[in-house]
């Protein structure tokens, strides 16, 4: 243990003397430890955890060797000694021997029910060989009845060398079957020939729809390739998900993410450029508030609805409140600006490297982007902007400037997701604007092979995943996942943040933007508590707060500080162990 742990271990001790006799909380956590009062009257912990090194997120106390919990709370937190008056004969003792403690994991950017439904479809993540590709769309075909729709995605084509897939791969075997396989980011789609027929997608089809492109051969012959919002084609024709699928897949997605240490997220649904803004109320209605009602619900979910639906969202809340249950909470409402880096749709100020005719597409315009967003925010709901060219993001920050000019000034952590690539400059007016940047460090994985070819060497060192410069300029960072775009693994995102090392590469990307150990669990735990509204309830392991907490394997902080590697041992919710 290292020299910080023992200092802090040592304060704690003395500040628990203090702070616990004081302590007072809502019900039913109202208790002053006091000598006038029977033993009887204290509230006894069901659980302490003892002998690790717990890491709080709390910056009061960072470091705690012990902690008290009742009633899915944090009771008390400190010092093994400083917790005995907690301690009664029916308390449970769980001896951590020296092992790591963190708060539950918070990832702020999941598609919850399309992750849970990806992990029932063709997986096409890490493909690398064109016949790999098309082996597994085969195989998924010859396993369904004629006329069923074969779906799936994860597919990067950067991973086999550039080459775009077109329907000519899959229609020899799959003449019977139409076929969509969305791309790794889910901003471009490939659909086989059947499914662009029933689409009505043709050599003769009309212009490409706003926002989105459908790509064609140089002698005007679909490829089968559908960018942003020319998905929308082919999507309406996919008959709709089941609710017992939709149920089903939520389920899948919470063994996981509990398997993973992630006791909440932050889920944006199934909206997406092209799709229908009414899918993120149906699964609100049909599989969240179910699995709430029903007791099933095993993470946190806070949820954000489409932009274009804010008056309902803001209904909503008036009725309700921001919390259905401890479970289930209303985040905000969410648009597009841009495509994105590998779909060459993400909005930028300069060309394409690659494409010197292409600038990227811009998914709304500002004027709507900004009327939308004033209404939503004058009715106190958080808007969040997802933005990754740099000129995306300059024209998000400029409607939140007008927003703020147009509503007054509160409190309204507006957040940008992704941030990925930013205009010089643009790091500053985060911090000033005190604007979250909810941002996925292993797209940096995917992108750090590309990004020079796309945009140049010296546009990519410049404005990439500005992890460090975003937080030196005093932003708040929250960390996430995209999950299904990218794998729900917030201690993978941790050493990527931390490493910046892609793979197949001997040296990190730009280590300048290497974030710390603190600085990387911090975003992944309070500050994205406090990018939704949650971190008086949520983030730290702090008294009052509820008890998500998760067990590392690693018993030592230091060589978890340099190497950032570690499994997770036991996820608990509420205090109790949810995985394994």
């Amino acid at each position: 243990m290292n020299l910080v742990v023992i200092l802090s271990a040592s304060i704690a001790l003395g500040l628990a003397v203090l702070y616990l006799p004081l302590l007072k909380l809502s019900p039913p956590f109202d208790f002053r430890l006091s000598s006038s009062k029977s033993a009887n009257q204290v509230p006894f912990a069901e659980l302490v955890l003892k002998n690790g090194v717990i890491f709080t997120s709390d910056s009061s106390l960072p470091f705690a060797d012990s902690m008290a919990v009742r009633n899915g709370r944090i009771l008390g937190v400190g010092n093994y000694s400083s917790l005995q008056g907690l301690i009664g004969n029916d308390t449970q003792e769980l001896n951590l021997q020296g092992k790591v403690v963190i708060p539950g994991f918070i990832d702020s950017h999941v598609h919850f029910i399309p992750g849970g439904l990806q992990m029932a479809r063709v997986e096409l993540r890490g493909v690398n060989q064109k016949a790999e590709f098309i082996n597994r769309v085969k195989e998924a075909v010859t396993k369904l009845p004629q006329g069923s729709w074969v779906l799936g995605g994860g597919w990067n084509n950067d991973l086999w060398g550039g080459e775009l897939p077109m329907a000519s791969w899959m229609d020899d075997f799959s003449s019977e079957n139409p076929v969509w396989l969305t791309r790794m980011d889910g901003h471009m789609g490939l659909a086989n020939s059947l499914a662009l027929k029933l689409a009505g997608i043709s050599s003769d089809s009309s212009e490409d729809p706003i926002g989105g492109t459908v790509m064609k051969t140089a002698l005007g012959e679909p490829t089968g390739l559908l960018i942003d919002a020319a998905m929308k084609l082919v999507v309406t024709s996919i008959p709709e998900v089941s609710v017992t699928e939709r149920r089903e897949a939520l389920l899948r997605a919470t063994g996981l993410a509990l398997r993973r240490g992630v006791t909440t997220v932050v889920d944006f649904g199934r909206y997406f450029p092209g799709g229908s803004p009414e899918d993120p109320w149906e699964d609100f209605a049909d599989v969240y508030q179910w699995a709430d009602y029903s007791g099933k619900l095993r993470t946190r979910m806070c949820l954000f609805f489409p932009l274009e639906t804010w008056s309902r969202v803001a209904d909503f809340v008036k009725k309700s409140g921001r919390a259905l249950s401890d479970w289930v909470y209303l985040g905000g409402v969410k648009a597009f600006a841009d495509g994105s880096l590998g779909s060459n749709s993400a909005l930028f100020h300069e060309p394409y490297f690659d494409e010197p005719q292409n600038y990227g597409l811009q998914l709304i315009d500002m004027e709507s982007l900004f009327d939308m967003t004033a209404a939503a925010d004058k009715l106190g709901l958080q808007v969040a902007v997802h933005a990754i060219g740099d000129k995306a993001n300059d024209m998000v920050l400029e409607v939140y400037d007008s927003v703020v000019s147009a509503n007054g000034k509160r409190d309204r952590r507006f957040r940008i997701e992704h941030a990925q690539h930013l205009a010089p400059g643009t790091v500053d007016l985060f911090g000033e604007r005190q604007v979250f940047a909810s941002v996925q460090p292993d797209h940096l994985l995917d992108d750090a092979g590309t990004a020079a070819k796309k945009l140049g060497t010296e546009r990519a060192m410049r404005g990439s995943y500005l992890f460090h410069s975003l937080l030196a300029s005093n932003a708040q960072l929250a960390l996430g996942s995209d999950w299904p775009v990218a794998n729900i693994n917030p201690l993978g995102s941790i050493r990527t943040a931390m490493k910046r090392v892609p793979p197949d590469w001997g040296s990190a990307w730009n280590p300048a933007e290497c974030l710390s150990l603190t600085d990387s669990l911090i975003a992944h735990t309070i500050s994205a508590a406090r990018a939704c509204f949650l971190e008086d309830k949520l983030g730290s392991l702090s008294p009052g707060k509820l008890a998500d907490f998760v067990i590392l394997s690693i018993d030592s902080w230091d060589d978890f500080a340099a190497e950032g590697s570690a499994s997770v041992e036991a996820t608990y919710i509420a205090g109790v162990k949810a995985y394994p």
